[in-house]
Formats: structure tokens, sequence, C-alpha cells
């Protein structure tokens, strides 16, 4: 384990510093796989990004005529523009001093093409797979940020939306294989 780790720091200090917007070991999961809460800039980056997939994601979805897709898509987008609209509600309150990205990022946007090429049950089982990645991630994300994160607004917050998003990693599990 400890080799491995070493190796993962080793790989990620040679990625250039622009190519990071958050922070080395968030990005490469090593707070993650150590229990870490992320810094607060990256916690509302990744939280922002992940709703913002979320719901792009999930109006693909609703092109998808099939109704356990189109049920499950559409709680997707009304759940997570609530939770985008609470945390923007957190940073123009003034308990958060950082500013949002306005779009996914690039490994994001590549989900997203590829979600666009897909049909049928191609497409029902990548939205699936992405669903459930994305919302173990996040589950990790809040719940590390609720235990540990270093705003308290934004820990309260992160604390009370984690159900939520246990449910939703549930839901996407039960969704058709």
């Amino acid at each position: 384990m400890k080799k491995s780790m070493m190796v993962i720091l080793g790989l990620v200090a040679c990625v250039p510093g622009p190519v990071l917007a958050q922070s080395i070991p968030e990005k490469a999961g090593i707070n993650s796989l150590m229990g870490v809460a992320p810094r607060t800039e990256d916690f509302i980056k990744i939280a922002t990004i992940s709703d913002m997939f979320e719901i792009q994601s999930s109006e693909l979805a609703l092109q998808a005529n099939d109704p356990k897709l189109t049920a499950f898509a559409n709680r997707m987008i009304e759940d997570h523009k609530k939770t985008s609209a609470a945390l923007k509600d957190l940073i123009q309150s003034g308990n958060v001093q950082i500013s949002p990205p306005g779009s996914v990022d690039e490994a994001h946007q590549d989900k997203l093409d590829h979600l666009k090429t897909l049909h049928g049950r191609d497409f029902a089982l990548q939205y699936r797979a992405d669903q459930i990645a994305g919302h173990e991630d996040a589950v990790s994300l809040f719940r590390r940020y609720a235990q540990s994160g270093d705003n308290a607004a934004l820990k309260t917050w992160a604390g009370n939306t984690l159900p939520t998003l246990e449910n939703h990693l549930q839901m996407a599990k039960d969704l058709p294989q």
C-alpha cells in the first residue's frame, strides 16, 4: 500500500501546475483513499461539476424513451438543481468566498459527449454506470467534508445533503442492467 501511494504521489508530481484546477491529493484520489476532507475550494468545484454533470446527463436520458430512466432522470434533474441552488445561496450569502466553475471539466464533458453517441441499451447501461460512479464519488466527497470540512456552513450543508446522495446512489444501482 505504501509503495503504491508513493507511485501515485510521484506520478501526480509530474503533472504541470495549470492542469491542476484542484489540489493534487484530491485530484489523484489520495484524500478519498485516506478519508481526508477536501479543501473547501476543491469541495465546491467538485460538487458544482458533479451537479452539472448529473443534470446534463439526465437531460440526455429523458430522450431515451425508457420509463425507468425517465423517472430516475427527472428526479436527478430536480434534486441536483436544488443542491446547485443551495450551494449558490451559500456562496452568495458570504459564508463561502469561492467562485464555482461555470461549466463541467474536460473529463465530464468527454462522458457527456460519449453518452450522446449511444442509443437504446448501450445508452442505458453507460448512463447507469456513470450515475453509480458519480454518486459514489459524491457520497465520499460529501461525507468527508461533512465530517472534517473547514467551513461550518458548508460542512452542515454537506451533512444535510448526504442522505439524498446516498438515496440517489441506491436508485442508480437499482436501474435495470
